[in-house]
């Protein structure tokens, strides 16, 4: 996979595709947590997970059975990921376009996937459903021990594609993490964490969607080396906390003077470690 699959090139960190393995030509069976589960993925169309939904999944952290709601899931790559390193959760991967459920279910069909097919169901639904279409749609209220968040994050003018599907899964649209965020809350169990990955300047629209419905936001800037600019942020939050937000310390994605992952970042998007909050 190359750099310029996933959400921002400045990140990327492609999982290893399994060449001849696909259903056709036009998709990949790609490897993730180094062949831990493997998800099929649209080739030259659509929205490609890489590296923000392994860090996504990393956030989530639990020391008993739970249940886990992935929102915008596309193929499945972050709920999976956390399925594959947390073996008492149930996933619930939520995702609106019939083309995107219908990879998440093949890669749920894939041989190796057996054990995460049996703790995951995918539901086809519009994120932003309210009310009654949102339970009727299978995402009942204060349902899930967690939710995690990975929403377009581009503006919609800053990356113009002929793809319609991609566009569909990078253009952020005005309200988008009010309509979220929203729906996280709902279906979330009081005390229940939420958790996504956006763009640093997102970090405004993130506080304000949470109002009353969040409190104990904890943030982390990821930059890719010593100096540089954050290009994502980390957040968790947990629904009707009222503990005051926290900046933590900066994650850094590159060694000094090398391409290569630090230790932390490495083991994260491998699934070798979470993420976890600091209280």
């Amino acid at each position: 996979m190359s750099a310029s699959d996933d959400k921002d090139s400045a990140i990327a960190d492609g999982p290893r595709t399994e060449p001849g393995t696909a259903a056709h030509e036009e998709d990949t069976v790609d490897a993730f947590h180094r062949g831990a589960f493997h998800i099929v993925q649209p080739a030259r169309q659509g929205h490609r997970s890489g590296m923000d939904a392994m860090l996504l999944a990393a956030l989530v952290h639990a020391e008993g059975p739970f249940r886990l709601a992935d929102l915008g899931a596309g193929a499945g790559a972050a709920g999976l990921a956390v399925a594959a390193r947390l073996d008492r959760a149930e996933v619930s991967l939520v995702e609106r376009s019939p083309v995107m459920v219908a990879y998440a279910r093949r890669s749920l069909d894939l041989p190796g996937n057996d054990d995460l097919k049996r703790r995951t169901q995918v539901i086809e639904a519009d994120v932003t459903l309210t009310g009654r279409a949102r339970v009727a749609a299978g995402l009942a209220d204060d349902h899930f021990d967690q939710v995690i968040l990975n929403p377009p994050f581009n503006h919609g003018a800053d990356r113009r594609t002929p793809d319609a599907l991609k566009a569909e899964a990078h253009a952020m649209h005005a309200g988008l993490f009010e309509d979220w965020i929203r729906t996280a809350g709902a279906i979330l169990k009081p005390g229940g964490q939420m958790s996504l990955i956006a763009r640093p300047e997102s970090i405004a629209e993130i506080i304000a969607a949470c109002g009353r419905r969040f409190g104990g936001l904890e943030v982390t800037a990821l930059h890719p080396r010593e100096g540089a600019d954050a290009v994502r942020i980390l957040v968790t939050a947990i629904k009707q906390s009222r503990a005051r937000l926290r900046l933590r310390a900066p994650l850094i994605m590159h060694r000094e003077g090398s391409n290569q992952f630090t230790e932390q970042v490495d083991d994260l998007n491998n699934g070798r470690a979470a993420y976890r909050r600091t209280c």
